[in-house]
Formats: structure tokens, sequence, C-alpha cells
């Protein structure tokens, strides 16, 4: 190169740095998508609200609010209602620990908490971390398992709740939370599968924007019911409306899990003409049927 010469740059070495670049900021965007999917992912399947419109009382019911599962500071992070059986109520031996479903709160289960309270039955509904008034937590899977057990203990340890007179009732997302809670909890004395949500994480995984990342990877929520149904060791009842699953009572198609159960088991479809007087006569037969322990 002569004295005063520009230095020059081949082609070959631009053309290569260019292409680095590009796959660096292309590579940097899908980590970003990756990262956005992993944190917001939880709102296409759980759809919480803060505000409670609706008490027991809306429905004639005493009740106390209760709060419990304390942080190391002394603040509750769940509340919740207790409404207990009045003292001639045919079973009111038993508590029913309720789990409402993935939306709104415990405010939109009122019809179910005095349905089953009408049946004669004490009963502990409770508002997961993120839903109502409940501390607010990014909902998850791990998360409601770690709030159901906390109210379990709330039930055993603070209200002296024999576990064996307890029974999970689960609605919607919440019946797969129950069955999933119940099959690690052989001492309780049954579970109510109430409008079982049939694979609830096909709204994550078939999500236009869960093809463009690893989302199999970046979501650990899974909720198995053919894994739940088959360490279940307790008496289920299951309830559907009568078109849940597209079929009808005697046929096939049962519902995720269901199949895989060798504890007692019964099932209750309900259609819109007469759920109510359906829904009570049902349990009532299938808490006759429980084994006293």
């Amino acid at each position: 190169m002569s004295a005063g010469a520009q230095p020059t740059v081949s082609g070959r070495w631009m053309l290569i740095a260019v292409s680095i670049a590009i796959v660096a900021a292309a590579g940097c965007a899908w980590l970003t998508l990756c990262l956005l999917f992993w944190q917001g992912n939880w709102q296409l399947l759980y759809h919480p609200e803060a505000q409670v419109k609706r008490s027991p009382s809306d429905a004639g019911l005493a009740y106390d609010s209760v709060a419990f599962a304390a942080t190391d500071a002394g603040v509750p992070q769940l509340k919740g209602w207790w409404i207990p059986a009045a003292a001639d109520a045919r079973y009111g031996r038993y508590t029913v620990l309720y789990f409402h479903g993935e939306k709104g709160n415990l405010g939109d289960a009122v019809e179910d908490v005095a349905a089953l309270h009408a049946v004669g039955l004490n009963v502990l509904a409770f508002d997961y971390r993120g839903y109502g008034q409940s501390q607010f937590v990014r909902p998850s899977e791990a998360h409601w398992r770690e709030d159901a057990e906390w109210a379990l203990s709330y039930l055993t340890a603070t209200r002296h709740v024999a576990a064996n007179t307890i029974i999970l009732d689960g609605h919607g997302l919440g019946a797969d939370l129950a069955l999933e809670v119940a099959a690690a909890h052989a001492e309780l004395a049954g579970v109510v599968v109430d409008s079982l949500v049939a694979h609830p994480m096909t709204a994550v995984f078939d999500d236009a924007r869960a093809r463009l990342v690893p989302a199999r990877l970046l979501v650990r929520d899974r909720y198995d019911a053919e894994l739940a149904g088959a360490a279940l060791l307790v008496p289920s009842l299951w309830i559907f409306p009568a078109n849940l699953f597209g079929k009808v009572p005697g046929r096939s198609g049962n519902p995720p899990g269901y199949d895989r159960i060798t504890a007692g088991k019964m099932t209750l479809w309900i259609d819109a003409s007469g759920s109510g007087g359906q829904f009570a006569d049902g349990v009532s037969r299938w808490l006759d049927e429980l084994p006293r322990r």
C-alpha cells in the first residue's frame, strides 16, 4: 500500500459482518419474544379479577370472612369465606374445601357455595393468590397447589377439622386442581370434580404465539388429569352438564383421568332444566355412600 492510500475492506468481510449482525439481531429479538411469552403466557389460561362484587350474604347465607397463610411479616396471603352448616344439618360432619375456576374470583362462585351449603355441608371457599382480595401473585399451577395446601392446613390446624371429614370440590379449572390435590391426600373423605376442563393447556400451547417459541420448555403448568386419576385413592363424584364432551350418560368419551380411577366413583349428569334438584339429590346420594373413616 502506497503512502497516503486509504485502507480498504474486502467485500467478503463486509458481507460476513452484516450477516453476523443480522443473525445477532434476530437472535436477540427471538430471545426477547421468549422472555415476553414466559412472563405473560399465564394470561392465556388464567383470567383473574380483583373486585369481589358478591358475597354469601347475597344468597342469604351467614358467613365469616377469613384470612390465612400469613407471610413471615404476619400478612395473610389468602382471603375467603367460612360458611358453617346449620346445627342440625344432615351432613354437618363434612366440610367442603371449594376451589373456584380460572375466571373472575370468589364472588362469581356464590351460587356454587350456596348449593353446597344447601345440601347441609360446612364450606370453606377462598381466592387463590392473584384473585380477589388475596395477595397478588402471578397465577400458576404451582401457586394454586401451594394455596390449596395452605387452605387444607388452615382447616386441619386452625379450625381443627379432621382430614377424613374434608371433601374437596372444584369447578372448571378448580376441578382439575381438586383432582390433583385429592390424589396427593388419601386421608381425605372424597373429591367432587365439577365440570373439569379437559386438556386446559391447549389454551396456551395452541396459541399462535406459542408456535414461535419453545412453549413447552417455558411453561411449567400441565394439569395432568390422567396422572392424577391414576393416583386417586379417595371416592370421587364427577359432575358435568349433559352435553359436555359431546356425550350423554353411559356412552364413550369420558373426561381425562376418569377411566384411570380405581377407587369408588360416581357420575352425575345435570341438564339445564333441573340442575338445582339434580345437584342436591346427586350429592346427597354420593355422601350417603361415603365410607366412614
